[in-house]
């Protein structure tokens, strides 16, 4: 008798053995949960992505993460500034494309004529963020009509001195986005107004070239998205805009006027219904975006909006 009930229990228990060993060839994870066959799928493929080089942090971070999910899937990120992004976007270049502002007029109707349908997805919110050299101990709050007056094209050296009688009597050196940026775009718009930038500012598409300006120059300002500045806050200082600081909760809540904005990834449809691996990162980059946003130094959205945007997402693969 105990010889038959020790049989039997050796037989449960290699019956169990048995069942949850093929759960976990079946794709069990480490928890002994059973994923679905579309979790345990292993992708390949290259993701083509370019543009703006303020939405190159967060979309880094996601290829990095994503990697570890899918490794056979390669999603380099190009950093060309928003209008170099769309030049090949419209053409059908890439499958994604960065954007630090909406798709223009003129680039909508490129891709038209070249038969590229896209979506747009916002993925964050930046502060653009005027910065100056750590010694500058006067400009500390700035007001639009002050920028208007250091940035505008007049034919004349600007000094601070114009600005404020009673600042030193110095040229303003400056440090802008290249014009391929969307950055550069959303600053022309807002604060000059689609005028002429004044003709003596350095340009680059590198942001990592204007805080060496700014850091190296005491009578240096620049701009570029909120990241770069937290990223080197040690080498520059912030201003205020009208007195409001740029921060998470200024930048979010659009107290910070007008230089808080959203952030855009663009979508090629026939990427997303065509290439799984595209569909599936770009899923991912929506369901994280928000933490690594806020990790590498911008402002996550509320999470219905996320929702909203998978939603959207989804739709594109039906």
């Amino acid at each position: 008798m105990k010889k038959g009930f020790k049989y039997v229990a050796l037989s449960v228990m290699a019956g169990s053995l048995l069942a949850f060993s093929t759960a976990c060839g079946n794709g069990a994870d480490k928890n002994g949960t059973e994923k679905t066959s579309e979790e345990q799928k292993q992708l390949s493929g290259e993701v083509a992505i370019d543009g703006s080089s303020t939405v190159f942090p967060i979309m880094e971070a996601v290829s990095e993460e994503y990697a570890a999910e899918q490794p056979d899937v390669k999603a380099p990120v190009g950093v060309s500034g928003t209008g170099g992004g769309f030049k090949k976007f419209v053409v059908g270049e890439t499958d994604l494309s960065n954007a630090s502002r909406p798709i223009k007029d003129e680039e909508k109707q490129l891709a038209e004529q070249n038969k590229v349908e896209f979506t747009e997805f916002e993925i964050a919110k930046d502060g653009l963020t005027v910065v100056v050299n750590k010694d500058n101990d006067w400009a500390k709050d700035l007001t639009v009509e002050d920028l208007q007056k250091m940035w505008l094209e007049d034919g004349t050296t600007k000094k601070w001195s114009d600005i404020n009688p009673k600042w030193p009597n110095e040229e303003i050196k400056f440090y802008s986005p290249g014009t391929d940026s969307g950055t550069y775009d959303y600053f022309d718009e807002v604060i000059l107004e689609e005028k002429p930038l004044v003709k003596t500012a350095t340009l680059s598409e590198d942001d990592n070239v204007l805080v060496t300006g700014v850091s190296g120059d005491k009578y240096a300002i620049g701009f570029f998205g909120y990241a770069y500045y937290l990223e080197n806050k040690d080498k520059i200082n912030a201003v205020k805009i009208n007195g409001v600081e740029p921060n998470n909760k200024t930048v979010e809540s659009g107290e910070y006027s007008p230089l808080s904005r959203p952030l855009f990834v663009y979508v090629n449809n026939a990427s997303i219904k065509e290439k799984d691996y595209v569909y599936d990162y770009m899923k991912f980059a929506l369901e994280n975006a928000g933490a690594l946003a806020e990790e590498v130094g911008y402002v996550k959205l509320p999470q219905n909006k996320y929702d909203e945007q998978m939603k959207k997402l989804e739709g594109l693969k039906k």
